[in-house]
């Protein structure tokens, strides 16, 4: 199968490439490094399979040719994160907007139908006062965000781009709403709170709870996510469908923080920032984000590999190996015990 994967060198995406070139599958990955590392990449290094294009997809001349190309496409190319997300918010828009429309229009013009996969996120549930969110419910773009509304907005176009190109052009689309993937490669600069509380507590310095605490969220392992992914699309075929993509444990942030600290052994305590401290801005943060995963059961049977403790403790390994390594960079390339194990 060739597979375009856009942002193919950020999280997510670098390990989207893992898994389909051990596949034996042709991947090519365009990344305008914004986010995203070639550093990610870097174990592929010499592998045939894989073809590697630094450009932005907004304005790179061979989009089309690349579409063309392609059976399947993954559009993980966007401004993600909420410390970028409150800092550009024009940018959010613009790029995660223009740049999906972009991509659907090659896939129409190209006269070929590739699979394109829109990466969605749990954001556009919004302020929803449901314990349990499922594809069904209603779309909710609240101003209690503050200017973080601008990304769900911009997940809510991409949506409806993708769900109308599927439906007027025929292009099968995949809309996977991601809720709070995390695991090796992800990177705390942006806001990503798993990442933040794994170095604080490596380091002994005081975890930093942003707002109370009691604000509840459901992480998966990238490592289970890409997997879920690829069998969502893999069973849907020429189909279009909404489907969560996630992990439904729920856990406080204030739990999060108290875990991450007994499993690194840390004497870290834990001190709550409030939300203008830690962003610049007031907003009303989401007080739930659990996803029902009933549909994403039914259309592959997934089960997750990865619990949040050993997740956690994956973690903590790399953070401790970058450490005596004496490596103040941002990505690592150490394979944990649960990739070796894989």
């Amino acid at each position: 199968m060739h597979v375009l994967i856009t942002g193919g060198a950020g999280f997510i995406g670098s390990h989207l490439v893992d898994l389909h070139l051990a596949r034996g599958d042709k991947v090519h990955v365009v990344d305008d490094l914004s986010t995203g590392s070639r550093s990610n990449l870097a174990h592929h290094e010499g592998n045939g399979n894989l073809r590697f294009d630094e450009a932005d997809i907004l304005t790179w001349q061979y989009l089309d040719r690349a579409v063309a190309w392609a059976d399947r496409i993954y559009n993980l190319a966007a401004v993600v994160g909420v410390y970028r997300v409150i800092a550009e918010p024009t940018k959010v828009l613009a790029v995660n907007i223009a740049a999906c429309e972009r991509l659907l229009r090659a896939a129409r013009e190209g006269g070929w139908q590739p699979q394109v996969v829109l990466a969605s996120s749990s954001e556009v549930y919004g302020h929803n006062d449901e314990d349990i969110l499922h594809e069904e419910q209603d779309l909710v773009v609240s101003s209690r965000a503050g200017t973080r509304w601008g990304y769900s907005v911009s997940k809510i176009a991409d949506e409806a781009l993708g769900l109308s190109y599927a439906q007027r052009f025929g292009i099968p689309a995949v809309v996977a709403r991601f809720f709070n993937t995390v695991g090796p490669r992800q990177i705390g600069r942006y806001g990503m709170v798993v990442p933040r509380f794994v170095a604080q507590a490596v380091r002994n310095e005081p975890i930093t709870v942003f707002g109370g605490g009691l604000q509840t969220r459901s992480f998966c392992d990238v490592r289970d996510t890409v997997v879920a992914l690829d069998a969502v699309a893999t069973s849907t075929g020429r189909d279009t469908v909404v489907c969560n993509v996630g992990n439904d444990r729920e856990i406080s942030i204030l739990e999060l923080a108290q875990l991450v600290i007994e499993r690194a052994g840390s004497r870290s305590t834990i001190e709550h920032v409030a939300l203008r401290e830690a962003y610049g801005e007031d907003f009303e943060d989401i007080r739930r984000r659990r996803p029902s995963l009933a549909r994403l059961r039914t259309l592959t049977h997934f089960q997750h590999r990865y619990s949040l403790e050993r997740t956690i403790d994956d973690l903590i390994a790399i953070e401790r190996t970058r450490m005596q390594e004496g490596n103040d960079g941002h990505r690592t390339l150490v394979r944990t015990q649960s990739e070796r194990a894989a």
